[in-house]
């Protein structure tokens, strides 16, 4: 007996299942913008991916820069225990904030990692290989008693907080400036650079003011958590890095403002639009990076605060208020970061070789319904990552001391 596959559906019925999922996907849609409109998630999500970029600089900024203060600031195996234990219990629930950022790039903005995850594929692995040295390092190095060899991991401790800290600053200098990636019409993406394209003097530039940044805050931490000498080592040593990163920030601003060229749209902006970023037309025009602050004088308070808090946190060090200076950079880290994405806005990523090609926050999106449910997640997981770094902070409060190291007691390493 021979089987017969079952005849083909009639061809209404399948125009109808067609057209019942069209209204399906209608109705969808309807009730999606009537509890959130596309054009408010896709500024939600640029807003989060601020935040959750400033987080990671805020909380594991302290960490890094401690890695990079560890061969100045402690003179003695004893004072470096001292500055490994001050961040050994804290520096891995901070990389919680370094995984949520790329995530969130991934799922909320596919094109902006598609192009700077290949476009800065061995700056992105140096920076991987610095981070998985780290943690290396504080397990290996108290495995022996060697001072050679506990040497030679804290040049790794001190490697593994500089190389991420400079190259994250290098690529926001490349950023302002434009990356050379260009997409096709059937979009893919291509990227024309080359690695030591990367290292030129405006981004080099903006890599100084990271890593003067992040040592600002490393020593604001050491003074918190650490006493005696190491402790006033810090003090000094954040106090220069503090009035360097003011510097070096004026520095940047006023060579953006006048040397760096920006990009503007000079088509019709669509913030309902599908998601391609070739149905816009761009053009690089100079001063552009400066228009937003022209339009909307309010935005000034952004850069000010990246100016006053490295200020207002030398002063805070140098009273020796280190609570306080510890906030005040941790503003001055938000204003420096907060002001590339208002500058910038709405592109998130120009493109040199094809300005049309940028990447805006109205055309580089995931779809209504996956920022909606991304955003649902957010808000139910993000108090609670904030409430459980909050306790951890309060347990583990208080002094590192080198008594309690040498006792073999309250410490990790």
């Amino acid at each position: 007996m021979i089987m017969r596959p079952p005849p083909p559906m009639p061809a209404p019925a399948r125009a109808g299942s067609h057209r019942l999922n069209e209204v399906f996907t209608e109705k969808q849609t309807m009730i999606l913008h009537e509890l959130i409109s596309y054009d408010v998630l896709r500024i939600v999500w640029w807003l989060l991916l601020g935040v959750l970029l400033i987080g990671f600089a805020v909380t594991d900024g302290f960490d890094l820069g401690t890695g990079m203060l560890l061969p100045f600031v402690a003179r003695s195996d004893i004072e470096r225990r001292v500055v490994i234990n001050a961040i050994g219990p804290v520096w891995e629930g901070n990389q919680v904030w370094l995984i949520l950022g790329g995530g969130a790039i991934f799922a909320a903005w596919p094109q902006l990692y598609a192009v700077s995850f290949s476009g800065f594929y061995l700056a992105m692995f140096a920076i991987l290989v610095a981070l998985i040295l780290r943690p290396v390092a504080f397990k290996f190095r108290s495995k022996r008693e060697d001072p050679k060899w506990r040497s030679r991991w804290d040049r790794v401790l001190f490697i593994g907080g500089f190389v991420p800290t400079l190259i994250f600053g290098v690529a926001m200098g490349n950023v302002l400036q434009g990356v050379p990636f260009r997409i096709e019409d059937d979009m893919r993406i291509f990227y024309d650079g080359s690695f030591f394209g990367l290292l030129n003097p405006y981004a080099l530039l903006a890599g100084l003011v990271s890593v003067a940044m992040l040592t600002m805050h490393g020593a604001a931490w050491l003074q918190l958590k650490t006493s005696g000498a190491v402790a006033e080592r810090s003090r000094r040593f954040g106090i220069a890095a503090a009035v360097l990163t003011v510097a070096l920030y004026a520095v940047a601003g006023v060579l953006l403002a006048n040397f760096v060229a920006g990009y503007v749209v000079t088509s019709p902006i669509d913030v309902l639009g599908a998601s391609n970023p070739l149905l816009k037309t761009a053009q690089v025009q100079a001063g552009a990076w400066f228009a937003n602050y022209a339009a909307q004088p309010a935005l000034w308070v952004v850069p000010a605060l990246g100016l006053l808090g490295p200020a207002l946190c030398a002063l805070l060090l140098a009273a020796r208020w280190p609570l306080s200076a510890l906030l005040a950079g941790g503003v001055g880290i938000a204003g420096i970061i907060g002001s590339v994405g208002v500058s910038m806005f709405p592109f998130i990523l120009p493109s040199s070789v094809n300005p049309a090609a940028s990447l805006t926050v109205w055309d580089s999106s995931s779809s209504h319904l996956t920022l909606f449910i991304m955003l649902v997640c957010t808000l139910i997981f993000m108090p609670l990552i904030l409430a459980y770094t909050s306790w951890v902070f309060s347990v583990l409060r208080g002094k590192v001391d080198a008594d309690s190291i040498e006792g073999g007691k309250d410490h990790a390493y």
